[in-house]
């Protein structure tokens, strides 16, 4: 297991992933970051974007996350997700009806706080859009 480190992937819903994995890179507020056994600890914000799987020296699986927290140890990884969705079951033709109806909303949007909620969302969803590319 020292070749290994733990990865888990928690969303609101449910528990993504739960093993033992080569590496694992999470994509960070200051950057995306691999973890590999024996890493320094840390916590990180997590932004919009794609978790690596990483076995046999190549991708194995790709998770969008919409932001979150990671904790790492040398041991372990621990992904808190606000949103998580497997690259490979995005539907790209719903997430651009839910960028286009976002964009509307946000136009017509009148104060401050309402059209910066809705940036974030765009944000979230144009990174969606791009995992699912």
């Amino acid at each position: 297991m020292a070749d290994k480190v733990q990865f888990e992937l928690v969303s609101p819903e449910r528990l993504l992933v739960s093993r033992a994995v080569e590496m694992v890179v999470v994509p960070g507020s200051e950057g995306d970051f691999g973890v590999l056994p024996d890493h320094a600890p840390m916590i990180s914000t997590v932004r919009p974007g794609t978790i690596e799987i990483h076995e046999g020296g190549q991708v194995v699986e790709q998770i969008f996350v919409a932001g979150g927290f990671a904790e790492v140890t040398g041991e372990r990884c621990t992904v808190l997700a606000d949103e998580a969705t497997p690259v490979k079951e995005i539907d790209k033709g719903a997430v651009q009806s839910q960028l286009d109806a976002v964009r509307t909303e946000m136009a017509a949007a009148n104060d401050d706080a309402a059209r910066e909620k809705l940036a974030a969302r765009v944000e979230v969803l144009e990174a969606k859009l791009a995992a699912a590319a």
